[in-house]
């Protein structure tokens, strides 16, 4: 007899995936995708957890900076102490005698013809370069007053706009109502546009007739005027926001859909699944709408860029976030309209912008080569 050598296979290696498993597996490998991921998630990161790291807040106005460029060394500088507090005992009505700077502490000597009342020093704190002043000497009857306080360092990594808020805050608020928006945006489109072709795609016949039709009337509305009447009707909020426009962007996901079930549907697999017994639903649910999981993914990581393009023409038009509030697509549009004479403005949250829609894409090509059903 002939001895027949059989190969072991070790548990782990003979055990099933599944198909999210091997997509998982797949996605991984494409290492564009993976960047994307990990830029995504620091741009995240840094929208959302950056304000609770820095001194500053979106709204916070510094009347001393205003459209001042982005720098890595701390404001005030030294050598412009003395004109601004000659600038602010100008406006306190009295003379600068003399004035010093050690580190971030400072010593003045003012002066008047008159008793000088010590809420004066309420002047200097209003400044922005001082903080806690104090009369630390009286002299001549009160007519001298020796002052000592603070120096306020202030740091501007991105500069300021013209208002003198520090871009760094607004930016990161940007990113956080830019990512929202779209992100929940696209899930709501996600989530009616599919439903929506699917059902249309698969009944056919006069069903999918009048839903087609349905969307060709919505596509007729102005979105503009869609935008008012919502707006008259449930008042002007961050959720209409994302509502209004998921509202209108789910009929190209209806559509592409559509598309995809159509081809679908005569499948094999969808044969067998009817031969089951299986309802239209639970096909549905169970064959149409996984197999199409692939390009409406690519198509969401499209729509989201677009979204964020969406919300900030809103707010352009005083429909959508308003001041102080900001996001990512009002700041460029700020930022344009000064390019020239203060081009950060405009550079840094384009950059953000830009990067996120990179990730997007890359992220989104991952997805359709991981989620192909025909690589499985």
């Amino acid at each position: 007899m002939t001895d027949i050598s059989a190969t072991i296979i070790p548990p782990e290696e003979s055990k099933g995936r599944s198909l999210f498993q091997l997509a998982t597996i797949r996605f991984r490998r494409n290492r564009a995708a993976m960047a994307g991921c990990v830029v995504l998630v620091l741009i995240t990161v840094f929208s959302f957890f950056g304000p609770y790291f820095i001194n500053h807040t979106y709204d916070q106005v510094f009347p001393s900076y205003v459209t001042i460029p982005p720098s890595l060394e701390a404001l005030p500088k030294t050598n412009t102490l003395g004109d601004v507090m000659a600038g602010v005992a100008s406006r306190a009505k009295v003379e600068l005698k003399e004035f010093a700077v050690d580190g971030n502490t400072f010593t003045a000597t003012i002066h008047s013809e008159q008793t000088i009342d010590p809420r004066t020093t309420r002047y200097f704190d209003r400044a922005n370069e001082f903080d806690n002043t104090q009369v630390a000497a009286t002299e001549d009857d009160g007519k001298t007053l020796k002052l000592s306080g603070n120096v306020n360092r202030e740091y501007f990594f991105f500069g300021t706009d013209a208002n003198g808020r520090d871009m760094l805050a607004r930016i990161m608020l940007g990113g956080q109502i830019s990512l929202a928006v779209g992100f929940l945006a696209s899930l709501v489109s996600l989530a009616v546009g599919v439903t929506y072709g699917a059902i249309s795609g698969y009944i056919g016949g006069r069903v999918d007739n009048v839903m087609m039709r349905l969307i060709e009337i919505l596509y007729s509305l102005p979105f503009v005027f869609l935008v008012v009447v919502l707006v008259v009707f449930f008042g002007r909020s961050f959720i209409l926001i994302f509502l209004v426009i998921g509202a209108v962007e789910w009929l190209d996901m209806a559509r592409i859909v559509r598309g995809q079930t159509l081809a679908l549907k005569r499948r094999e697999f969808i044969g067998a699944a009817q031969a089951l017994g299986l309802t239209d639903w639970q096909i549905i649910r169970r064959h149409i709408i996984p197999n199409t999981i692939g390009p409406v993914i690519v198509f969401v990581t499209v729509v989201v860029p677009k979204v964020i393009l969406l919300e900030s023409f809103l707010s352009f038009l005083g429909l959508g976030v308003q001041a102080p509030l900001t996001s990512w697509g009002a700041l460029i549009s700020e930022g344009a309209n000064k390019m020239q004479s203060a081009p950060w403005l405009l550079i840094f949250p384009a950059i953000f912008f830009v990067i996120t829609l990179f990730s997007l894409n890359f992220i989104g090509d991952g997805l359709r080569d991981a989620l192909d059903p025909k690589d499985r």
